[in-house]
């Protein structure tokens, strides 16, 4: 059985090299197998691109969590910052004395 998928498969890969070697010869078969292969070049960045939004998925998910963790917490446990009392009589800054 694996003898005869071997063969299948090295006759299919035959049949496809030849195919392509009759393309090149046709008239305009050059430009099509660059075209071919730039479009073959694109998917592959592709791919890779893809692949990167997987872990970026990830990343987005985790911070997320975060920030939901961050938003439970009450806010009141913030302490307000403390201010200094005014004297009395003072100015504000930039005022001038009458």
């Amino acid at each position: 059985m694996a003898q005869k998928q071997k063969d299948l498969l090295s006759r299919l890969a035959d049949a496809g090299e030849e195919a392509i070697q009759r393309l090149a010869k046709a008239p305009g078969g050059e430009n099509v197998l660059k075209a071919l292969n730039t479009t073959r070049d694109r998917v592959d960045e592709l791919q890779k691109k893809v692949r990167g939004i997987d872990a970026l998925e990830k990343r987005v998910a985790a911070l997320e969590k975060k920030v939901d963790a961050l938003s439970k917490t009450p806010a009141a446990a913030k302490k307000p910052s403390a201010r200094k009392p005014k004297a009395p009589g003072a100015r504000p800054p930039g005022a001038r004395a009458t």
